[in-house]
């Protein structure tokens, strides 16, 4: 029996497969002295899809990229900063995707 990889959004609280969502991932930076003990905070950069560390997911939905910008539930998710180009980026993704969709719909 295989498993299914159920997730839930940060803004809807929705469940559904992994597959629905875009991925955005808290890794930490490396770093060249790995015995510090100044006690500075970690520093961490902001993936999507991709990498081994604590992860959010997110709708692909405007209403849901919205609220999570407004409300900043991935930066509360990710314990973390969000940058706005992350948000710019999925919107651009977002807009690619609808245009491919009313393309799809089109073609003869």
């Amino acid at each position: 029996m295989a498993l299914k990889l159920h997730r839930r959004c940060v803004s809807c609280q929705c469940i559904a497969m992994r597959d629905n969502f875009w991925r955005v991932v808290r890794v930490p930076i490396a770093q060249a002295d790995i015995h510090r003990t100044d006690g500075n905070p970690q520093q961490f950069q902001i993936q999507l899809d991709d990498g081994m560390g604590r992860s959010a997911y997110l709708c692909k939905k405007l209403e849901c990229l919205q609220i999570a910008q407004k409300k900043n539930r991935l930066g509360r998710s990710l314990r973390t900063q969000i940058p706005s180009e992350i948000f710019d980026i999925l919107k651009s993704r977002l807009s690619s995707t609808n245009s491919q969709k009313y393309d799809n719909i089109f073609v003869n």
